[in-house]
């Protein structure tokens, strides 16, 4: 295993296009968090001077923008991690030097996870340094003293992290690179927030909503932009966590048994 996660390492650091998605994320999600800041402080016409969302809630919705709407990028990188192999066929020298698929694949989730929280400390970290001097200037306050902030912002970056470990099981499961990322744009940037939507505006399926992995991600962070403005309700985080963990376990299992139990030329 270790031989294994020494090659995955390599294979991470010598190629650009990973620190290239991170660095997209990170001007992507201090772009949004600005935006989003100068949003919930806004006052409305009638010159109240309350605003849709504020306190602690206008600083999550800010600070976790990460984990809600950033995710995209940890788990291409997570799904390209694996379709590279087959792209460019270093899948058959590595499992020529180790034919246990099974170990490949866990090294694949292991790295992916761990880089994952490389993605997760920047995208979170570029939302809280862009937005907390807004919200400070125009809002309430930037609420980065109080435990009901910083843990969901940490637990913003756990998220994040499983996002990348997700992706491997995509990636296991779509193996052509470009099918795949069109499959995660489509998914994260319209299928699923156009489903939660959907959903949460009928009784019936309203409950069914909480279970899609946007919904069970957030619901691990505990901060939610639909939740806060009260258009779907989430699970509570111990079930939230063990949902999310699940897709990406069930995702990585699939995979394992029959894209990787196939012959690999």
């Amino acid at each position: 295993m270790k031989a294994a996660l020494t090659s995955e390492y390599r294979k991470w650091v010598s190629t650009r296009m990973w620190w290239i998605l991170l660095l997209v994320m990170a001007v992507y999600m201090a772009f949004l968090a600005v935006v989003m800041a100068f949003s919930v402080t806004l006052e409305p016409v009638d010159g109240s001077g309350a605003t849709a969302i504020g306190g602690v809630d206008a600083a999550l919705t800010v600070y976790t923008l990460g984990n809600g709407l950033g995710y995209v990028f940890p788990l291409l990188a997570g799904a390209m991690s694996m379709t590279a192999e087959f792209r460019y066929q270093t899948i058959t020298p590595s499992l020529l030097a180790d034919p246990r698929r099974s170990v490949f694949l866990s090294a694949k989730l292991v790295s992916a996870a761990l880089i994952g929280l490389a993605f997760g400390l920047v995208g979170t970290l570029s939302s809280v340094v862009a937005g907390a001097p807004i919200l400070a200037w125009r809002g309430e306050g930037a609420f980065l003293d109080t435990g009901d902030v910083l843990v969901p912002v940490v637990l913003s970056v756990v998220a994040l992290a499983i996002w990348a470990f997700v992706g491997v099981g995509v990636g296991t499961l779509i193996t052509n690179q470009v099918a795949a990322i069109v499959v995660v744009l489509a998914f994260t940037q319209f299928v699923e927030p156009i489903v939660r939507l959907g959903m949460s505006s009928v009784d019936m399926l309203e409950g069914a909503a909480r279970f899609l992995p946007g919904a069970a991600s957030e619901a691990l962070v505990g901060a939610s932009t639909y939740a806060s403005l009260g258009m779907t309700d989430l699970l509570g985080r111990p079930a939230g966590a063990l949902v999310f963990l699940g897709y990406g376990l069930l995702l990585a299992v699939i995979g394992r048994f029959t894209t990787l139990r196939r012959d690999i030329t």
